[in-house]
């Protein structure tokens, strides 16, 4: 049985080490693959945040110009990823799609995240694009919003958005929900970031 605690952490430094060893995997298999990341995975791939995290979070796949789901992941990545799992000692969830059901949503990512993602090879087989800031901005808000958790408002701190930034990254997060608490959520957060909230547009 895996013991979380003992599982080694994603350092920025240890994460392109993984990635790599992932594409060195997948060329072994034949199986190139374009994958979309986000999260503190994808705050470290961007040079935004130095902390550590435990998993690379997979928004999407990236197929034929389209940002496509990433559940399930295909068996060849899922069968790669294993075995780096194995050889760098990482939680077997290390690459996940819990992400993606994003693209289900009626607003999906913000409008234009595909044409600003920064993206980077790791060999021949693996091609990763990171969510770009401003679109790491209007995430981490909305997980900040949605789980209140220490770290989201740590990572928008350190991305450093101004004012008019957190308001559109609000206006984004309250597309994906009714009107009612998450609202509150997300008013709350914006004032603990020091930022006057103007409300759901009518």
């Amino acid at each position: 049985m895996y013991n979380i605690l003992r599982m080694a952490a994603i350092t920025p430094e240890k994460l392109h080490e993984l990635l790599d060893a992932l594409g060195d995997q997948l060329a072994f298999a034949g199986y190139p693959v374009h994958i979309v990341v986000i999260g503190g995975s994808g705050l470290a791939g961007i040079g935004a945040i130095a902390r550590a995290t435990r998993d690379v979070d997979v928004v999407a796949l990236h197929r034929d110009g389209q940002l496509v789901s990433a559940e399930p992941l295909p068996d060849p990545v899922i069968a790669a990823a294993r075995i780096v799992a194995r050889d760098f000692r990482l939680a077997p969830g290390w690459l996940n799609s819990a992400p993606t059901g994003l693209l289900d949503t009626a607003d999906g990512l913000p409008a234009g995240f595909a044409n600003r993602m920064i993206t980077r090879a790791f060999g021949s087989a693996l091609t990763v694009s990171f969510a770009s800031r401003i679109d790491q901005v209007h995430l981490k808000l909305y997980a900040a919003a949605d789980r209140g958790e220490p770290r989201d408002f740590d990572d928008l701190r350190a991305l450093a958005p101004t004012a008019d930034e957190l308001r559109a990254a609000a206006s984004w997060a309250r597309s994906h929900n009714m009107p009612g608490p998450f609202d509150e959520d997300v008013q709350r957060t914006l004032r603990t970031l020091g930022v006057e909230d103007e409300g759901r547009s009518a």
